[in-house]
């Protein structure tokens, strides 16, 4: 049984108990990996074709070790003009084996899975929460809020009005209301000189 599967951006033709070197995963090594965008499965005569993928279907892998490929030499040259640039790279790699192909049964893991796992998602959220709650915090006191809310509402509408304006536009504005210095401001100065 062998299968084409896509893994890192790249397409492979893989059987069980086969080492492959792909582009290098975000796995540490000796963990268990699996990669369900499946192309083709082959078992005998019965081939199975994807459009584009097939449903359900896996290929596991376990991470071996992380290296680095071989040397390859970059070396850019224009002839009569003495222009010579030479540079090196290795590409980094991981090597894995494959453990299992199943060709259905296996579940999809969706995105919003890998997001749950990952652990830098609850720092964004607590960065966030903090913006939110200040406004709230300002906004306390009844009677100031009722008389200060129309002229904050009036003033953000007008600031979005002049934000959808051009510089030239508010430059003809501010020209109008005879503002100094008008012709050196940016679009930022210029909203805050006429609001």
């Amino acid at each position: 049984m062998y299968a084409i599967v896509e893994i890192a951006g790249q397409q492979f033709k893989v059987v069980k108990d086969q080492k492959v070197f792909v582009h290098r995963l975000a796995t540490e090594e000796g963990k268990a990996v699996s990669f369900d965008n499946v192309l083709l499965i082959g078992d005998g005569n019965n081939i199975t074709v994807g459009a584009p993928a097939i449903d359900g279907a896996q290929v596991g892998a376990k991470v071996l070790k992380h290296l680095k490929g071989d040397k390859v030499i970059v070396f850019k040259k224009k002839r009569r003009k003495g222009y010579r640039k030479k540079n090196g790279h290795r590409q980094a790699l991981s090597e894995i084996i494959i453990e299992s192909i199943v060709a259905s049964g296996a579940k999809k893991v969706t995105k919003a899975e890998k997001e749950v796992a990952k652990k830098a998602s609850p720092v964004k959220v607590e960065k966030a929460a903090p913006v939110k709650a200040a406004p709230k915090a300002e906004a306390k006191p009844a009677s100031a809020k009722a008389m200060s809310d129309k002229p904050v509402a009036k003033k953000e509408k007008a600031t979005q009005d002049l934000n959808s304006l051009t510089v030239a536009k508010l430059r003809e504005m501010a020209k109008a209301k005879e503002i100094s210095g008008y012709s050196s401001m940016k679009k930022a100065d210029l909203i805050a000189a006429l609001s």
